[in-house]
């Protein structure tokens, strides 16, 4: 169940990551899942930030878990 936790955390990490690289450089743009939902509209930005500090925050709460 760790692993699992320390997975997901990681894979949504990646994918606020790149959300931001690209709304500020245009990289990654087939990467980004945030970008394709069109009713998020402008708030992409945002999101992506808390795609970060969910992703941080979920490898945090891995190792409260025990195996």
């Amino acid at each position: 169940m760790k692993k699992l936790c320390e997975s997901v955390g990681f894979i949504v990490l990646v994918q606020g990551g790149a959300g931001l690289l690209h709304e500020w450089f245009d990289w990654f743009r087939f990467f980004s899942v945030v970008r394709r939902l069109t009713f998020l509209g402008e708030y992409t930005l945002f999101v992506n930030i808390v795609l970060v500090v969910t992703g941080i925050a979920i490898m945090i709460a891995s190792d409260a878990v025990k195996e």
